[in-house]
């Protein structure tokens, strides 16, 4: 092998330690102790800078980031209040119109009792006849539904007393006594229906006094 002359160029054995054709020296000189310090220097700062691009650079995304978080959690907190405001004001929304719903229907209810009232019938007094002694008469009462109260008391002796009222529906009431009968009021009553006018006889016998009334359910 052959070592070039870094002077003149000529190549001389590599074992040479100077040049056979200029005499420089052939070895490659060492750094000086300045140049290995300037060389440790530049490596320190390019060190430093590539750490300072380093924390440069996390510190910046880390900053972006919190950033992002803290807006993304702004936002769903004002999505949440939007929310619940939302359902409040739905919620009073439809309390108000329940309460419209009722208030009306309260009303419509009341409305309908006034002008609807529940009929009410009663039994009111057509005709009312009295007499005594002895005979018979006819009445004319009115159709619907008939109520006939009777009563009489007999003259005090032994004849066969008594007070009938006989409608030619078949309906019929009275009070009688016997010989031996106990001398007292007596009292009876019937009811009937009809869809026509009935001509009620009124018969009695050795009475004191009697007394026939009629009533209609209406």
């Amino acid at each position: 092998m052959t070592m070039k002359c870094s002077n003149c160029g000529f190549e001389n054995n590599d074992k040479s330690k100077f040049c056979t054709k200029c005499g420089s020296s052939l070895e490659t000189p060492k750094p000086t102790v300045q140049e290995s310090s300037n060389n440790s220097k530049y490596i320190i700062i390019a060190l430093l800078a590539i750490i300072i691009i380093l924390v440069g650079t996390i510190g910046y995304f880390a900053l972006n980031m919190n950033s992002g978080s803290v807006q993304s959690s702004d936002q769903d907190n004002s999505a949440a209040s939007s929310a619940t405001q939302a359902v409040n004001e739905e919620s009073s929304s439809s309390s108000g119109e329940s309460g419209s719903q009722n208030t009306q229907t309260s009303s419509s209810s009341q409305s309908t009792t006034t002008a609807k009232p529940a009929e009410s019938k009663s039994w009111e007094s057509i005709g009312s006849y009295s007499g005594s002694g002895s005979g018979s008469q006819t009445i004319n009462v009115p159709a619907g539904k008939i109520k006939v109260e009777l009563s009489a008391f007999p003259i005090k002796n032994y004849a066969d007393n008594h007070l009938y009222v006989t409608a030619p529906n078949g309906h019929s009431g009275g009070v009688e006594w016997g010989s031996t009968s106990a001398v007292e009021t007596r009292s009876d009553s019937f009811e009937y229906t009809s869809s026509s006018a009935q001509t009620i006889t009124i018969d009695y016998y050795e009475t004191v006094s009697w007394q026939v009334d009629f009533y209609r359910y209406q």
